[in-house]
């Protein structure tokens, strides 16, 4: 395992590399600094998701959909180590036992805070319900621009890069597919 220290130095040659001068006033606490960030950016690996999801409440025979859309997550692309940014729309149908709403942020944030993929960060939420609260079914969409496509590459500022997955009855059942969908582009609450 890498050390603390063994990290900064890997952050000031890379200063180094970039600038050539990683003395400069400016620069000399950016080791420590990055570091810093790091430990709050990837947060996720530190977190358990059965812990995350371990909170639950008797359903009390409810038995429609549980949405929390809207979601706003940042995350790092493990191929370029440029951020992306987004929003996320967590559903489930519980068969007896339902979780706490902010749980259902907190499994998110636990997937972005890691390197990611945006197709990952998906699946994961999704195993994640199904593992933990066994529903009827769960959906997770997730819509993001990628920092990688917007600053280097293509250079594509306006593009949006949208992942599913559909599990149980939102899989088998385009009713609850389509009443998903539909609570999802439903009008936000005036404010």
């Amino acid at each position: 395992m890498t050390t603390r220290e063994e990290a900064m130095q890997s952050v000031k040659t890379l200063l180094e590399y970039i600038e050539g001068n990683s003395n400069r006033e400016g620069l000399i606490d950016t080791p420590k600094r990055v570091i810093d960030s790091f430990e709050e950016i990837f947060a996720g690996y530190q977190m358990d998701p059965c812990e995350v999801l371990s909170s639950t409440f008797n359903a009390e025979g409810y038995d429609g959909i549980v949405l929390l859309r809207d979601i706003e997550f940042h995350s790092t692309c493990e191929h370029h180590l440029q951020p992306f940014r987004g929003r996320a729309h967590v559903a489930y149908i519980p068969t007896e036992r339902i979780v706490g709403i902010s749980k259902l942020a907190r499994i998110v944030e636990l997937h972005a805070r890691r390197l990611q993929n945006q197709e990952r960060i998906t699946k994961g939420i999704a195993d994640d319900l199904e593992g933990n609260l066994e529903p009827l079914g769960s959906a997770v969409i997730i819509e993001a621009s990628h920092g990688c496509m917007q600053c280097r590459g293509v250079s594509k500022q306006n593009a949006i890069m949208t992942t599913s997955a559909m599990r149980g009855v939102f899989f088998d059942k385009n009713e609850a597919r389509s009443e998903l969908m539909q609570l999802i582009q439903s009008p936000p609450l005036a404010r």
